[in-house]
C-alpha cells in the first residue's frame, strides 16, 4: 500500500514536471540568422553544385525547409540587407543602390534611424541581440550613428560602413576594422567571425537571443587559406575544363558580355567551404549547448552569384546572368529555415518568398505581434512553414534603377505566378518569361503574349506609384495603354 507521504511526493514531482514543461513551451525561441554575401543559388551542394562542398548547409536543409524560389529584394547587397531588417521593398525607402555606389537616381546613403528594425522589437521583448560581420548600411567612415549598435543590436562585431575587405591584408589578420581586434597574424576572417559567434552563444545561451551572422564572404577580394585552395586546385585539375567549357558570351540589348557557365574556381570554392565550416561551428555550438530544439536557424544570401564581371568567379547555370541583374541569376537565392517541432525535416518548397518576409516571420516565430505598419512589403511565412498555405504573395516586385558594376542595365520587374516581366529603363524594352517552363529566361514571350505583357506592366506601373519609385534622370514613365 502506498503511503500518503509517497503520494504527496509523486504529486509534487508531477507538478514540477508539468511546470517545467510549461516553462519550456513558453520559452521564446532563439533566432540565428545567417546571411552570406554574394552567394549564388547554385553555390551550395543542396541546390545542385557538384564543385563546391557545403556539408553543413546541406545538413541544415535536411533538418528544415529548403526554398527553391526565394528572392532577394535587389540584385545588389545594401538594398537587400535593408529589406531584411525593415520588411520593406528597397524602392519604398529609396535605398536602391549599394551604399557608396553611383546615383542617378539618388538614393539614401544611410539606413534611416526612423525605420524600426526587427532586432529593435526583439530587443524590447527581452532578447539579447548580436550583429557580426558585414553591415554596409551607412556611408561615413568613423561615423557610428548608423551602426548596428544604434539600431537594435546589443553587440556589434565588425559591422561598420565598409562593404568589403579591400584594405591591408584583406581576409587575413591584421585587419583595419574599427570594432574588431586583430587576431593572430594570418587568422582568416570567416574563421574569426565563427569564433565570435560561438563565444556569443556560449555566453548567452540561457536566455533568448538573436544572432545575426552576416559574413563578408564570399564577396571579393577572393582569398582563402592555402590548404583549402589547394584541395580545389586538385579538384579543378580532375575536371579538366577548357575556357570554352567555362565561359560563354551573351548579347543583351546592345551589350555583349562574358559570363561563367561552369564552376571550377579553386579560391572561390575554398571561400564557400570556409563559409560552410563557419555555419557548422555555429550549429555544433547550438547542439552542444542543448538549445537546438529551441533555436530557429535561417540561411540566406543578399544577391546572386558574381558571374559576369570582377573576376567572374562563379556560375549560376541554369539561371541567367548574376549579381547586378534582375534575371534569375541576380535575385534567386539559396534559402533554408530550420524550426524544430514545426517544420518537417527535409521539406522542399517552391513557394515564392522574398527577403522582406523574414521580418514578420521572425516576429510571429517569437510570439510578437505583427506590425504591417512597419513591415509593409513582408508577409509572415509562418502559415507556409506550418503547411497551411503555399501562396504568400499575389505578386512580387523588384526595382534596381541603376547601372550595375556587373554590366546590368537599370531595370524593374514583376513576378506574378509563373510569369516574370522585366522592363529595362534605359530603352523601355520589355522581356517576358515563363519561369516555370524556362528557368534560364531564354524564350522571350513579350511579342507572343502582348495582353499578358501589358497586364503585368500595368501592375508594375501601379506599384511604382504606390512606393514612389525613383528612376534615372533620362527615363520618362509611359502610362499603360489599357
Amino acid at each position: 500500500m502506498i503511503s500518503r507521504q509517497s503520494i504527496r511526493r509523486l504529486l509534487l514531482l508531477f507538478a514540477i514536471f508539468i511546470s517545467l514543461n510549461i516553462q519550456a513551451q513558453d520559452k521564446k525561441p532563439n533566432i540565428v540568422f545567417i546571411l552570406v554575401d554574394d552567394l549564388g543559388w547554385m553555390d551550395i551542394s543542396a541546390n545542385g553544385s557538384s564543385f563546391y562542398e557545403t556539408p553543413n548547409i546541406d545538413q541544415l536543409a535536411k533538418e528544415g525547409i529548403r526554398f527553391t524560389q526565394a528572392y532577394a529584394a535587389s540584385p545588389i547587397c545594401s538594398p537587400t540587407r535593408a529589406s531584411i531588417l525593415t520588411g520593406k521593398n528597397p524602392a519604398r525607402i529609396d535605398l536602391t543602390q549599394w551604399i557608396g555606389g553611383p546615383g542617378n537616381p539618388e538614393y539614401k546613403r544611410n539606413l534611416p534611424l526612423e525605420e524600426v528594425l526587427f532586432p529593435e522589437l526583439l530587443q524590447e521583448a527581452g532578447y539579447k541581440t548580436a550583429f557580426m560581420g558585414k553591415w554596409h548600411l551607412n556611408n561615413v567612415e568613423g561615423e557610428e550613428t548608423f551602426w548596428p549598435n544604434k539600431q537594435g543590436f546589443d553587440v556589434n562585431v565588425a559591422g561598420h560602413f565598409r562593404g568589403g575587405l579591400y584594405i591591408k591584408n584583406k581576409y587575413f589578420s591584421p585587419w583595419d576594422i574599427p570594432n574588431l581586434e586583430n587576431g593572430p597574424k594570418g587568422e582568416y576572417m570567416t574563421d574569426r567571425l565563427a569564433k565570435e559567434a560561438v563565444n556569443f552563444i556560449d555566453q548567452n545561451g540561457d536566455d533568448p537571443f538573436l544572432l545575426y551572422f552576416s559574413l563578408y564572404s564570399v564577396h571579393a577580394p577572393f582569398d582563402a587559406p592555402a590548404d583549402r585552395v589547394e584541395k580545389y586546385n586538385k579538384k579543378k585539375e580532375k575536371l579538366g575544363l577548357t575556357d570554352a567549357d567555362r565561359f560563354a558570351e551573351e548579347t543583351q540589348g546592345d551589350l555583349t558580355f562574358t559570363y561563367r557557365k561552369a564552376q571550377d574556381h579553386p579560391t572561390y570554392a575554398a571561400m564557400v567551404e570556409s563559409m560552410d565550416m563557419a555555419v557548422g561551428k555555429i550549429l555544433d555550438k547550438i547542439k552542444d549547448q542543448g538549445i537546438a530544439d529551441n533555436t530557429v536557424v535561417v540561411f540566406f544570401a543578399d544577391n546572386g552569384g558574381l558571374s559576369t564581371s570582377e573576376g567572374i568567379p562563379t556560375a549560376n547555370t541554369p539561371l541567367r546572368a548574376g549579381k547586378g541583374w534582375l534575371y534569375e541569376g541576380g535575385i534567386r537565392e539559396p534559402a533554408i529555415i530550420k524550426w524544430p517541432g514545426i517544420i518537417a525535416p527535409g521539406t522542399v518548397s517552391d513557394a515564392i518568398i522574398t527577403s522582406s518576409d523574414f521580418y514578420p516571420t521572425i516576429l510571429e516565430m517569437t510570439r510578437q505581434p505583427l506590425r504591417p505598419d512597419l513591415h509593409m512589403d513582408g508577409k509572415s511565412l509562418v502559415p507556409l512553414l506550418k503547411g497551411d498555405t503555399q501562396n504568400i504573395h499575389e505578386a512580387t516586385y523588384f526595382h534596381y534603377p541603376h547601372q550595375s558594376n556587373q554590366k546590368g542595365s537599370p531595370s524593374s520587374a514583376i513576378r506574378d505566378g509563373d510569369y516574370k516581366l522585366i522592363v529595362f529603363l534605359n530603352d523601355y524594352r520589355m522581356e517576358l518569361y515563363n519561369i516555370k517552363n524556362d528557368i534560364g529566361e531564354r524564350n522571350d514571350l513579350a511579342s507572343e503574349l502582348p495582353e499578358l505583357r501589358d497586364h503585368l506592366y500595368k501592375k508594375l506601373y501601379i506599384w511604382w506609384d504606390e512606393v514612389d519609385a525613383k528612376f534615372p534622370m533620362e527615363f520618362s514613365k509611359k502610362a499603360p495603354t489599357n
